[in-house]
Parts: structure tokens; sequence; C-alpha cells
């Protein structure tokens, strides 16, 4: 059994990236960067792994990997305080996914120093450096990297004293051993768009459409508008359900989530979460393309079909897909609408209700262009 675990930071909010993906969600061939790195390291160690991740993005996480995800704080050192309380290994690694090009002997060297309460890799400047106005002597200057080993009672006494940039500050503070090695200008940290120029070890995304289907129904009832697609369409009975019970754009998130791999609009917005009683449909297929543009993703368009006996679709069809490009911030033409009904057979048929179908496609952000 391994005395060591991994512990990987994805919880960033990646403000100062400058992409509309966050840095974990840049796609590797067919990856997303956090997902890479996890196996990266995955070959070099034979170790448990734990991830950070934000609480909106973790089970998508999960529906990625195997490794133990734990929602992450608003501070570095609040996530890993979070992830030390699943730790039961006397060793961490420790890394940041913003350091993708990690070198494998530099692990190995790590590993090597295990006497000590922390060891982690340093580089040099290569520029005049400034402190306080005044030019002080550069090789006297060390810039630290990730990844790095900890004890782990050393680390969670260390950061349960004061605030702390990385684990071996907050180690020394409290007096504890600590090692630096020799570090690689190749392991670059990813904090603006521009550095992506000096990761040499990221391959673009794999040049691939992705496709998910999506199906909806929603009972007739008394005294509630009738909304499809984001439009009101005059009628004298609306749709029952938890939401506006828009069934089209139910259908649509459903297929766009499929697409993602991110399961299905029950997981994103459950109907026990009263935050989404009531709420506008539209809303929900916003806050959707916001996640799969963050996600790394890019919504190509979508093929939607409504199932209705009563009313008539055909009048509205075009009011429904420019709402929803508009929605979507896609060109109009990408989204088509279709309408038909059941020949009078099924629930449909019999006026008791109405369903709908969609199909989406999306592809990976080819960061490698912008």
């Amino acid at each position: 059994m391994s005395d060591l675990t991994l512990v990987l930071l994805g919880a960033g909010d990646s403000t100062r990236f400058g992409m509309p993906p966050k840095k974990q969600w840049l796609w590797i061939d067919e990856r997303p960067l956090w997902l890479h790195l996890l196996e990266k390291f995955t070959d070099m160690l034979q170790a448990p792994a734990i991830i950070t991740s934000t609480p909106q993005e973790k089970p998508f996480f999960e529906k990625y990997c195997d490794a133990t995800v734990v929602e992450g704080g608003t501070t570095r050192q609040e996530s890993i305080q979070r992830a030390l309380e699943y730790v039961s290994t006397p060793y961490v690694l420790i890394s940041d996914i913003a350091r993708p090009c990690i070198q494998e002997p530099i692990v190995h060297e790590l590993l090597r120093h295990k006497e000590y309460d922390c060891v982690a890799p340093a580089i040099t400047p290569a520029d005049t450096v400034v402190y306080k106005n005044e030019t002080i002597d550069r090789d006297q200057v060390r810039l630290i990297q990730t990844p790095q080993l900890s004890k782990v009672d050393w680390l969670k006494e260390a950061l349960g004293s004061g605030s702390f940039t990385d684990e071996s500050s907050a180690i020394r503070a409290i007096g504890g051993k600590v090692l630096y090695i020799p570090g690689d200008r190749r392991q670059h940290k990813l904090t603006y768009k521009e550095d992506l120029k000096l990761l040499e070890c990221l391959t673009p995304p794999k040049d691939e459409r992705l496709g998910g289907l999506g199906y909806d129904v929603h009972p007739f009832c008394e005294d509630r508008p009738l909304v499809l697609g984001g439009v009101r369409i005059p009628h004298h009975k609306g749709l029952a359900g938890h939401s506006d019970a828009d069934v089209a754009i139910h259908a649509l998130i459903d297929a766009l989530l499929g697409a993602a791999g991110f399961g299905d609009i029950g997981e994103l917005f459950p109907d026990s979460d009263q935050a989404y009683k009531e709420i506008d449909s539209k809303v929900l297929l916003t806050k959707c393309g916001e996640l799969l543009r963050s996600c790394g993703f890019v919504i190509d368009g979508a093929d939607l079909t409504i199932i209705a006996q009563e009313p008539k679709i055909a009048p509205y069809k075009s009011h429904i897909q420019k709402s929803l490009a508009q929605i979507l911030q896609i060109p109009k033409h990408r989204i088509n609408i279709k309408a038909t009904t059941t020949e009078r057979l099924g629930f449909v048929g019999r006026k008791e209700g109405i369903a709908a179908q969609a199909i989406a496609y999306l592809h990976y952000y080819d960061w490698s262009r912008a």
C-alpha cells in the first residue's frame, strides 16, 4: 500500500486567464487538462488521488474519473485543507493543474527525500530582481514550483497557523525542515493565455463533433401560460412542472448536457431545489450555455422537434428559433425547429400534453488558435 496520496488542485476560477474556458477545462486531445494531468501522474505513481473542484463542477469531475473529488475552497490553502481531510497516508504530493508540464524526473527526485518535512522544486530568476526599489542578488532568489512533497502532520499544523501561498513556506514558518531541489523551467505555470505559448507539452484538442439526445414531456394544466422555446404561445392551457415547464428548452438542455457527458437537466437543476420553482427556463438554458463554454465546449447547433396535437406550433417556429439562438449565442440558422403531431395517437394525440425531442452538437474550444 502506498504511503503517499496525490492531491491535484482544480477549484480555481481562472479570472486572469482571459479565455472562455477555465484553465482546467482546456481540452488536450480529447481530455480536459485536469484529467490529462491526473492520468499523467497516475502513470508515474501507484498512489490514491484526490482532486479539488468547484461545487458546480464536482459532479462532472466525478463522471470523468474515479479519483476522489472534493469541493475546494475560495483559496488555494482552503482547498488543500479540505483535501487533507480525506488523506490517510503520511505523505502528500500536491500539484496545481495550472502547472501541467510536470517533469517525471523531478517527481522521482522529490520522493527520494522523505526525511524532510517538505520538498519543493525551485528555479532561479533569469532577469534582474528589484525588491522595494532596490536591486537584489538574483542568485539568492528562488521561484518555487509544484508539485511539492509534504509530511501530512506537519502540513496540517502549518496551514492552521496562518495564511500561505504554498506548502514549503507554511512548513518553514513553523520550523519544519524544507529542502529545495532544482526545478525545471518547462514546468511553467499557466496563469494568462499568453503562457500557453510556453507550454510545449500540451497538444491541441481533437477536431471532433460531439452529439447528444434530449427528450421531455409535460402534461397540460389549467391557469398557466404555455411557453415553448422561450416563446409564449396563445393557448387555453399551459404545461405542469416545477419550473415554467418549457418542454422544448428542457429537451434541448438534456441534448446539450448529453453531448458534453454531463448527465441530464435533473442533475444540474433538480426539481427538489426551490430555487428553480417557477423559474423561467430561458434562465436555465443560459446557465447551461455558460457552463458548457466555461468547460471548454463550443455549441455548434441543435435540431428540435416539438410534438403537439394542439396548439398549432408552425406559426411560432421562427420565433422559437430566434429565441433559442439568442440564448445560446449562436447564429439563427444553427437552430432548426420542427413541429409535428401524433395523428391523434397516444397522450399527445389525446391532447393531454406536449413532448419535445432534441439533438445538439458541440466541439472542443481550440485554444491553440485563439
